[in-house]
């Protein structure tokens, strides 16, 4: 009888997600204008669920960032996570601001923002002048103290009063997002991570 061919199988090893650093130029920006902040380390999330979920907070304590183009110009535009983007009203935000009427607004692709912005795909942060671009902030955002912005690292984010990052932004005020119904699973415990907070920069 022929023998039997026992092919060995390698065990796979799970795929590990690869970290990302929190950028150079951000630690700089932030320690430079001497504004009070918390840079937060958590496991690796991609969305607003994510954080609020590992950090035990509350979604409008996320600040979603969205890079946006109206007409020929790029902003970065924030509002409360729980909150969806009403393209109509910003529209009327930016255009009293600059005091032109303007056309059309749209969320440009990945490929179009890392070309337009100088960057990888997944590093936009939160600091529009980091990347040259105005900031429009919703006004719901003025109602919470301190808020999680995005760093442009998925390991990392900033933790900061929302007045101080208005007023270091010089950030464009409107009404435009529109609150949405999003359910919280609870995180399981073999995905439970403790947020470290690995720095503080206090004002001068």
């Amino acid at each position: 009888m022929p023998k039997k061919i026992v092919k060995k199988i390698k065990k796979q090893k799970p795929k590990t997600k690869k970290k990302t650093k929190i950028p150079v130029k951000l630690i700089k920006y932030l320690e430079k204008a001497g504004v009070k902040h918390k840079i937060l380390e958590h496991k690796t999330v991609y969305t607003a669920i994510d954080v609020a979920m590992t950090m035990k907070k509350k979604m409008q304590e996320i600040a979603k960032s969205l890079l946006i183009k109206a007409d020929k110009d790029y902003y970065i535009v924030l509002l409360p996570s729980d909150n969806n983007l009403n393209f109509d009203k910003l529209k009327k935000t930016i255009s009293k601001e600059t005091k032109k009427e303007i056309k059309t607004i749209k969320i440009p692709g990945e490929k179009i923002m890392e070309n337009a912005l100088k960057i990888k795909t997944g590093s936009l942060t939160a600091f529009g002048k980091l990347h040259k671009v105005k900031v429009v902030v919703d006004k719901k955002m003025e109602k919470i103290k301190k808020a999680i912005f995005s760093s442009g690292s998925s390991n990392h984010s900033i933790e900061m009063a929302v007045k101080d990052f208005i007023k270091l932004e010089n950030a464009i005020l409107g009404n435009f997002g529109i609150k949405k119904k999003i359910k919280l699973t609870k995180l399981k415990k073999s995905t439970k991570n403790k947020v470290k907070n690995k720095k503080i920069t206090n004002k001068k």
